[in-house]
């Protein structure tokens, strides 16, 4: 087994860092070129160019992946259909205790990896992939084309693609720990990036709606303008609310009857729309690390609009960067949390 530390050629610090390790023999240090994008998917591309297995598996650096996961990730792929183009590991958080932002972090991926992409995996919908714990045999990587190195989250990019070419992701029952963002300044740079790169893939896979129909399928296309589309516009719209709340609330009329029975019909839909969709995602949440086992962060999940309140606050910021530096790649600050491994 090979595994490559990939390394930018303009962090020095990084690169003497990584050669002053006693690392094993079937380790190796690349240097990507100096040339633009900047990004992580151009980095994977390089080093997809010399890589000779016949499994590739992408990792970021902080990650405490649970033993045994390459060998169950193999196990899978023996017994799979050719279909199968990849296999995304559950991620989670080995920092919660670290502020509220990890609180929030976790609950969120909690509730991502372990119900909502299994669901969409049942439900043979497209799943945006999670960026690392990737497991992808290497001659389908290179038939769909690998990473666009100018998407900013190149892994819902791909994970789309994956779909549209009639191939399906899996969800492998083994976890990779992360570590999340302890604070605020460095929670919004790597949310505005993740929000500009679901910005991106939107726009390219809508650029030709019937072909995309045609390519997932009339429920999968639906599924993806929903998760994905309905994604960008309600962390747009979500403040807005808000602020339409604030002025009814002002002005009077919000407690005022309505004018008319299709005024207080519409009224009514309104109103139920909006409390089933804040306590399914709720009591998702809870649920989710529940069976994590973290019962502690249970109560946290009650803040979760006021999470989703700094998430539109990114979402905007998203927008701004789209416009003015489509491919700036702002990287995540890591190294802060205690190293404690989980293998739960």
């Amino acid at each position: 087994m090979k595994i490559f530390l990939i390394l930018e050629a303009d962090d020095a610090e990084t690169q003497a860092a990584a050669r002053k390790l006693a690392l094993p023999p079937n380790f190796r240090l690349l240097v990507v070129p100096a040339r633009g994008p900047r990004t992580k998917p151009k980095a994977l591309n390089y080093a997809l160019q010399i890589a000779r297995g016949d499994f590739v598996v992408v990792y970021d650096a902080e990650d405490r992946p649970q033993p045994g996961q390459l060998r169950n990730a193999w196990e899978v792929f023996r017994h799979a259909p050719p279909s199968l183009a990849c296999l995304q590991a559950q991620l989670n958080i080995y920092n919660p205790g670290q502020s509220w932002f990890t609180r929030q972090f976790t609950i969120e991926y909690s509730a991502l990896f372990d119900a909502i992409l299994p669901a969409l995996e049942t439900l043979r919908l497209p799943v945006p992939l999670g960026g690392t714990s990737n497991h992808f045999p290497r001659s389908l990587l290179l038939t769909i084309g690998a990473w666009d190195p100018y998407n900013v989250t190149e892994d819902a990019d791909l994970g789309i693609r994956i779909a549209r070419l009639g191939y399906h992701t899996g969800v492998l029952a083994s976890t990779t720990w992360e570590e999340a963002p302890p604070r605020f300044s460095v929670w919004l740079k790597q949310r505005t990036r993740w929000l500009k790169g679901w910005m991106q893939t939107y726009l390219v896979h809508t650029r030709e709606p019937r072909r995309l129909n045609r390519e997932l399928g009339l429920a999968a296309a639906c599924g993806f303008h929903a998760l994905m589309g309905g994604l960008i516009a309600s962390a747009l719209v979500h403040p807005l609310f808000y602020v339409l709340l604030a002025h009814h609330w002002l002005s009077g009329s919000l407690l005022a009857p309505a004018e008319s029975t299709a005024g207080a019909v519409l009224w009514a839909i309104a109103g139920i729309n909006l409390a089933i969709g804040y306590v399914v995602s709720i009591l998702v949440g809870i649920v989710s690390v529940l069976r994590r086992r973290r019962p502690g962060l249970a109560l946290h999940a009650l803040l979760m609009p006021v999470y989703w309140l700094l998430v539109s606050a990114a979402a905007y910021r998203a927008i701004y960067q789209l416009v003015r530096a489509p491919y700036l790649w702002e990287k995540t600050e890591h190294g802060s949390a205690p190293r404690r491994r989980r293998t739960r």
